[in-house]
């Protein structure tokens, strides 16, 4: 599959959409085969770096002590110092878990973020997770974080053998579209035992229009993923 590839679903998605009052969200779904995702070692949960910011900001909050206060005062949307956190209960940290896209936390506190955010957080998946550069020193300097985190985007693979990611808007740029759909593509590719062969499908949709499927065209059912072991 090549860029091209996703510049044409994108330029048909276009072409077949009503007008909105509203940049609608530009999805991939990659469905996958014969993959047993209830296997351990056949799940996908990663972060990647996407080429391009997708259009939306993204938006950043951090569970820190003193040490690392200010710096996240200054970079981060909310900054939540340690010693309030028996203050916040579950209904404000929800609210808080809503607004924010992720979580980040200075490492020699996160035993009491564990046990004071975990249960809303762990559920949600959006706990500080290392693996994208959220769990940080309390010498960090957290502007390059949330800098990054602005092009970063989670595959993984929950309840179905799909991947699904935000990759643009309706207004942004096609060629900087078309490269996060090729990256994440490629990303997915290089996670599976066969590659190529264990995709099925790979599928674009806007928030309010029909799937399309790439090579394929559109879809007359509006779901986007398919069935395991389908």
């Amino acid at each position: 599959m090549e860029k091209k590839d996703f510049l044409e679903a994108l330029k048909k998605l276009k072409e077949n959409s009503k007008k909105r009052n509203f940049s609608q969200a530009v999805d991939i779904v990659i469905n996958l085969r014969e993959i047993d995702i209830k296997r351990e070692d056949r799940k996908i949960d990663h972060f990647v770096n996407l080429p391009f910011e997708r259009g939306k900001k993204i938006k950043a909050c951090a569970l820190v002590d003193k040490q690392l206060l200010k710096n996240a005062q200054e970079n981060c949307d909310l900054a939540i110092l340690n010693e309030e956190f028996p203050r916040f209960g579950k209904k404000e940290i929800k609210k808080i878990a809503n607004d924010h896209n992720f979580f980040i936390a200075q490492a020699n506190i996160m035993t009491e973020v564990a046990k004071y955010f975990g249960k809303v957080l762990g559920p949600r998946g959006k706990m500080p997770n290392p693996k994208a550069g959220c769990v940080v020193p309390g010498t960090a300097d957290l502007k390059p974080v949330v800098q990054r985190l602005q092009k970063t985007a989670r595959l993984i693979t929950k309840n179905e053998a799909s991947v699904k990611a935000l990759v643009g808007f309706e207004n942004g740029k096609d060629e900087e579209i078309a490269e996060n759909c090729l990256f994440i593509y490629n990303s997915i590719i290089d996670d599976l035992p066969e590659g190529k062969n264990n995709i099925k499908s790979v599928i674009l949709k806007f928030t309010m229009g029909k799937p399309y499927e790439i090579g394929k065209g559109f879809r007359h059912e509006s779901t986007t993923v398919e069935k395991t072991g389908s």
